[in-house]
């Protein structure tokens, strides 16, 4: 079983910057494919940005640029930063962890008012 608990979530300024993190209890969290998803209401999940065992990242085109996926293996953390958010950027943020199987955060909210 794997937890996974999401932070850093808040209302900010169009322009302004969130530091989203991702805390999974997992014993060989370093083999797992790390990602973040959002979800806006009405809107299906979709994949943020992607990072794997070996550091290898993937991003959405509409975040490119601006935000930041990296992993702390020690710390058994992946965080997401976010800059130059826009308030198309409003959703729940969730974190998953996929090794065999896909776990779920309980997810984050992100507002960015205009």
């Amino acid at each position: 079983q794997v937890q996974l608990v999401e932070s850093g979530g808040g209302l900010v300024q169009a322009g302004g910057s969130l530091r989203l993190s991702c805390a999974a209890s997992v014993s060989i969290f370093s083999t797992y494919l790390m990602g973040w998803y959002r979800q806006a209401p009405g809107d299906q999940r979709e994949l943020v940005a992607s990072i794997t065992s070996g550091g290898n990242t993937n991003y959405a085109d509409s975040v490119k640029g601006r935000f930041t996926i990296s992993r702390d293996n020690a710390k058994n953390t992946v965080y997401l930063q976010m800059n130059s958010l826009k308030p198309e950027d409003t959703a729940v943020y969730y974190c998953n962890a996929k090794y065999t199987f896909s776990w779920w955060g309980q997810g984050t909210q992100v507002t960015v008012s205009s």
